[in-house]
């Protein structure tokens, strides 16, 4: 570690780390938030109980989830490390925090609870703070926000397909 100082708006602020390092470093931190979500989804697989439900019929094949979900966490991890490094104090930044909350919730509700209308609840937020997310980081990093398009429109499908098996098997 050195220990330099660095002018940040007219403020002096030591830094632990050299920039290059710390920027990286920070990078990791989101990549291990993001990883973090995968990893407690994988506590809560499809079961018996899943397999027992009506699908409608634009339920896609169940290895198309984890062929979407890897690139769109990887985006969700690079558009909050973007959001941290231009504005960490922002709404957006706020936003993009309860989302990542919202969707590690939506498998606990859905798989783990076997509850598709709570899920529906739930899902219906977290593609709301998704859109917020966007909107709001616009002006911070609008690279941040359209590195979240994808992850909203995949949202936006699956809300369909949640409500579509809340529909078929109430």
């Amino acid at each position: 570690m050195t220990d330099s100082t660095d002018s940040n708006h007219g403020h002096e602020q030591t830094r632990l780390l050299p920039k290059s390092i710390s920027k990286w470093l920070s990078l990791g931190v989101f990549l291990v938030i993001s990883g973090a979500a995968i990893t407690i989804g994988q506590f809560y697989p499809p079961d018996a109980w899943f397999d027992s439900l009506a699908k409608p019929f634009f339920n896609p094949p169940s290895w198309v989830f984890p062929v979407v979900w890897t690139p769109l966490y990887m985006l969700i991890a690079i558009s909050g490390w973007l959001l941290w490094r231009h504005a960490p104090k922002s709404l957006a930044m706020g936003f993009w925090g309860a989302q990542m909350i919202l969707n590690v919730l939506w498998t606990i509700v859905f798989f783990g609870y076997h509850r598709p209308g709570w899920a529906l609840i739930e899902i219906v937020l977290l593609w709301s703070a998704i859109g917020a997310t966007i909107l709001s980081a616009r002006s911070a990093s609008r690279t941040a926000a359209i590195l979240f398009l994808p992850y909203w429109v995949w949202v936006g499908f699956a809300t369909l397909l949640n409500a579509a098996f809340w529909w078929l098997n109430r």
